[in-house]
């Protein structure tokens, strides 16, 4: 696709000349003789770059500039980056022009190649802004499934929003896939930092020697091998937010070096004496109790204090079971999109087989176990065999659920409630036989044809009721 290049230039033979060697270059062109015309083509055809003239009739260049830099946030956000070029080329107009955002400034009479490659560079810079722009988007997406179908989670959000507005360190509590990063990630998204860096680093991942250097980087000679200098994750935060995973883990020398860049948020880097300073904000997780760590002596005290300045503990999902369907329906979701799956829904007995089971890995394994059905079923539904969770939750989920069915149908008059108990018998029978009708008859000691009439009968009374 031709990139589109509006040029603005009371200068009709300026115009022309640009038109003809911008379109040799295999680029389409737009034209405007003044600053009012260009907002009109700015809106109607969105070009990818504008050649802008400062000294034009009805309104110059700097006033169309500044009009731009007046419009809403989204709509700059989308603006094209725009070189502006003027005969009068004083300094201060250049910082003007630099200051209302033009992305460069050149001066008449032009040098076409300067010009092509001025115009390449902020090309460049412009498609690296909008890949950025992308890959965050994608990122929001992949972690945005905080639900609150609870009043406590409610209200946990709430807090979270409270803490993102300040720059205190946080300390995420919750067992292994509650969610912590996705926590985290989310207070940087609701600060005022959200423009700059989110930094992850994960404390148990690396030997002690290595996740020093990770985080703190090294200095030219600092060791074999350290033949430049290198910054580390804390350097790259800088302005933004530090996310240190599983910290109940992190070995005790560096624990206390650790302490002091929360102290002074300052530190040095391996192998140096100069003190490298950062404005970072920390959030901290982890799984493990830090208060027993601190008794037993595996886990500094002071460096406790210092983390915990806002505590957050994130329950585990077996004390959320309201939340599960709506978490998996958001993940089904996500793979019916990945794997061109579309038009998938999970079964009335697969969400009563996942209310059921107790998640010990929490959302992580709820997330894995909908990606693994969505890859497993044939067909447009799930049901609970495409789930695979072990088979004695499994069975257990059906003798919950047996319990109410038993109350409801109690409370009927016999030959309804014996017609409603023989329904239930069937659809256990078929959950338990994956939907195998054949199985599912022989195992109640039925015909086969008889189980397939009944299960007619009761769908034309679904229907009949849905009516």
């Amino acid at each position: 696709m031709q990139k589109k290049i509006l040029v603005v230039d009371d200068d009709p033979d300026i115009v022309l000349m640009l038109t003809d060697r911008l379109e040799a270059l295999g680029y389409a062109t737009l034209s405007a003789g003044d600053g009012q015309r260009a907002l009109e083509l700015l809106e109607s055809e969105d070009p990818g770059l504008v050649l802008l003239d400062l000294q034009m009739p009805r309104m110059t260049g700097l006033e169309v500039l500044e009009r731009l830099a007046r419009q809403e946030q989204a709509i700059l956000a989308n603006r094209p980056p725009i070189i502006v070029m003027t005969a009068h080329g004083t300094i201060q107009s250049a910082v003007e022009a630099m200051k209302c955002g033009a992305a460069d400034f050149l001066t008449k009479p032009l040098d076409m190649d300067h010009l092509t490659l001025v115009m390449q560079k902020a090309l460049e810079r412009e498609g690296l802004k909008r890949h950025v722009a992308v890959l965050r988007q994608e990122v929001e997406s992949r972690y945005g499934t905080i639900v609150a179908d609870t009043p406590a989670m409610a209200s946990l959000i709430a807090e979270i929003k409270q803490v993102a507005a300040s720059d205190a360190t946080v300390l995420l509590l919750g067992e292994s896939g509650t969610g912590k990063e996705l926590f985290a990630r989310s207070i940087h998204q609701w600060s005022t930092r959200v423009e700059k860096p989110f930094v992850v680093i994960n404390c148990v991942a690396l030997t002690e020697t290595l996740l020093e250097n990770e985080l703190f980087g090294h200095e030219k000679g600092a060791f074999t091998g350290a033949t430049t200098q290198q910054k580390g994750k804390v350097e790259m935060a800088d302005e933004g937010t530090l996310f240190l995973d599983e910290i109940g883990d992190m070995a005790p020398d560096l624990q206390a070096k650790l302490l002091r860049l929360l102290q002074d948020r300052e530190f040095h880097r391996v192998g140096g004496t100069r003190v490298v300073r950062v404005n970072i904000r920390v959030i901290a997780a982890t799984n493990r109790d830090l208060s027993t760590a601190v008794k037993q002596g595996a886990f500094r005290e002071d460096l406790f204090h210092r983390l915990n300045v806002i505590g957050v503990s994130i329950p585990p999902l077996r004390e959320r079971p309201d939340e599960i369907p709506r978490l998996a329906e958001l993940f089904l979701q996500r793979y019916t999109k990945e794997t061109g799956k579309a038009g998938m829904h999970l079964s009335a007995s697969a969400l009563r087989t996942m209310r059921a089971y107790p998640w010990p890995g929490n959302v992580r394994e709820l997330e894995n176990a909908v990606a693994r059905a969505v890859v497993l079923a044939a067909g447009h539904e799930i049901g609970p065999e495409h789930l695979r969770l072990p088979h004695d939750y499994e069975e257990k989920s059906q003798v919950d659920e047996e319990e109410p069915q038993v109350r409801e149908a109690s409370a009927l008059p016999y030959h309804q409630a014996m017609e409603r108990h023989r329904y239930f018998l069937i659809e256990q029978a078929l959950k338990r036989t994956h939907g195998n009708q054949t199985k599912a008859a022989k195992a109640l000691g039925l015909q086969r044809s008889y189980l397939a009439r009944v299960l007619k009968q009761k769908q034309a009374e679904d229907r009949k009721d849905a009516k």
